[in-house]
């Protein structure tokens, strides 16, 4: 599958949506992307996870792998059994019971994670997973996503130092759509594109 099939079957299955939406980071936006839909389609999640992976060949091999909790634990999760890559999970709230731990998993303090993300915005969530990996001894030195909104996130996690790749971006996913005129005509105008 390649990049353009790919914003194509997203939008065809509602995962990437046109109207007034306010995101998690409490910017407005005229797009509205919900790739927790992903998993209801095996094929389509098995063609992501090969589009992320070859994005992951281009990058420095870390020891580990953890997906931001919850929808980019999916993707992490396909990543390390397809590639034997061991997984990190982060809670996001840490037990309360047994060994009371917040990050799950086999690892050494030093060693390298490379952290999965579904859709970038702020950056904020990402953050969030970085201390409490940092917290338990794991570096986070990458950051592995679907698709960056190009709002803030790469800006945000170079200042932590925290290189970031992304397979799609808004800007590529909005032209796809503005090529082959799926954008509704009202929305043009915001998103600074020309009228259909």
């Amino acid at each position: 599958m390649n990049l353009q099939t790919l914003v194509e079957v997203l939008y065809e299955k509602g995962m990437i949506k046109f109207g007034h939406f306010t995101l998690k980071s409490g910017i407005r936006s005229v797009v509205y992307i919900n790739l927790r839909e992903v998993i209801a389609y095996p094929e389509l999640l098995k063609q992501v996870s090969h589009l992320m992976y070859a994005e992951y060949t281009e990058m420095h091999k870390p020891k580990l792998i953890c997906g931001v909790p919850y929808s980019a634990m999916v993707f992490a999760t396909y990543l390390a059994t397809e590639h034997d890559i061991p997984l990190l999970i982060r809670r996001k709230e840490a037990k309360t019971y047994g060994t009371k731990q917040q990050i799950e998993g086999v690892f050494q303090p030093g060693q390298t994670c490379l952290l999965m993300e579904d859709v970038v915005t702020s950056g904020a969530s990402i953050l969030e997973t970085v201390a409490d990996l940092k917290a338990v001894g794991v570096e986070v030195k990458q950051v592995l996503a679907l698709i960056d909104r190009q709002q803030g996130g790469t800006e945000a996690l170079a200042k932590e130092g925290i290189a970031f790749h992304s397979v799609l971006t808004i800007e590529r996913i909005l032209d796809v759509l503005h090529q082959a005129k799926k954008i509704p005509a009202e929305f043009c105008a915001e998103l600074g594109l020309a009228p259909l």
